[in-house]
């Protein structure tokens, strides 16, 4: 619980110092955010704001990562599951960086052209693609000395689903399914100050309790792993709770300089981070279909937008006023912090959901 601790505390406390600096950087490099002429009236006030705030909490998970790693050395040697990066964390940062990275070259073509533009469609779906497929094939084929994988071969949903077996080739489709998911998700769900940041405090915040629990009814730790021969079959699981608890820690740090008027923009650099590293930990906790109640929020606004999509593409007919659905309550008169606040209840609802099925999964076993 130390480490889980420090990591939380160092990426906090860099985030909540960095971004300040990192305003005044990207406002000296010019890097305003520019927004669409044709959007809500509302934010065009908000054009000129820096963007690429997203480098802030990213750095911050890495560094706080390393934190929490050092402070396993003070712990029993028996608590220990491996000296230097494990595979999970590799796989785990890796997703927030490099997805990341295609978001920072999509941020960095809208403040070079500046427009709204950015990298095209196609183009940001073929990085998270390759992004997604190599860190899947790291995830399926580089087993531990004890031959667990960051993934499975099965679809999971509070664990592993025995009949589900999809293979290896099958498994590294799904792991880049639902990074592409996750990070278009968190990516569409940023469109007001703080929403993104905020709902995805509360997912890193349940998976971390779920990395921890996990860690304490590990199947590979005799010591404290069993209740009832009831154990998770997963790799890594202490270390799944320090990055998803320093992502936490490195969201409220930057929450504080991004809630409304923000004062930056996590940018797509931000967004797409956030939706690749929440896609990683789904599928290295074995809860891949878990995820869909814990990141309910930007399940909803995904398929709204979907919705619009293809009712407007079959029928000219609109659904909402305007998607992402944030947009279409701002249409309808609520105010920014109205929206914010209210969607930040609903991700809270589906996160306390999302932790109760998977607690009363344990208690059905061991009660």
């Amino acid at each position: 619980m130390r480490a889980v601790i420090v990591a939380a505390a160092v990426a906090f406390i860099i985030s909540l110092f960095g971004t300040p600096v990192a305003i005044r950087v990207f406002t000296a490099l010019k890097a305003g955010q520019p927004i669409r002429s044709i959007g809500l009236a509302s934010n065009q006030g908000k054009k000129g704001t820096p963007t690429m705030g997203g480098v802030v909490f990213i750095v911050a998970t890495v560094f706080a990562y390393v934190a929490g790693h050092l402070a396993l050395t003070t712990l029993p040697e028996r608590q220990i599951a491996q000296e230097g990066p494990t595979m999970t964390a590799l796989v785990l940062l890796g997703l927030f960086v490099f997805c990341g990275a295609v978001g920072f070259f999509d941020d960095f073509l809208k403040v070079r052209w500046r427009n709204s533009d950015g990298l095209s469609a196609k183009g940001k779906l073929l990085g998270q693609a390759i992004v997604g497929g190599g860190f899947g094939i790291a995830a399926l084929y580089v087993p531990s000395t004890n031959g667990q994988t960051v993934a499975s071969e099965h679809i999971s949903l509070i664990r592993d689903i025995s009949w589900l077996n999809v293979g290896k080739v099958g498994a590294v489709m799904v792991f880049v399914f639902v990074i592409m998911a996750m990070s278009n998700g968190v990516n569409l769900t940023d469109g007001l100050d703080g929403l993104a940041t905020g709902a995805s405090i509360l997912v890193f915040g349940a998976y971390a309790l779920i990395g921890f629990w996990q860690y304490r009814h590990w199947c590979a730790d005799d010591a404290y792993g069993r209740v009832n021969d009831y154990c998770y079959q997963v790799r890594d699981p202490l270390e799944i709770a320090m990055i998803a608890a320093a992502a936490a820690g490195a969201c409220v740090g930057f929450l504080w300089w991004n809630t409304s008027p923000a004062r930056i923009f996590m940018g797509d650099v931000g967004s797409l981070g956030l939706g690749g590293l929440i896609g990683g930990l789904a599928v290295a906790t074995r809860t891949t279909l878990l995820s869909i109640m814990i990141g309910g929020l930007f399940v909803i606004i995904t398929t709204t937008w979907v919705i619009q999509i293809v009712s407007f593409r079959t029928t000219g007919r609109r659904v909402f006023r305007m998607v992402p659905l944030h947009h279409h309550f701002e249409l309808a008169g609520w105010s920014e912090v109205n929206i914010v606040v209210r969607f930040w209840i609903v991700a809270g609802v589906c996160v306390a959901v999302g932790l109760g099925l998977f607690y009363s999964d344990f208690l059905a076993v061991v009660g």
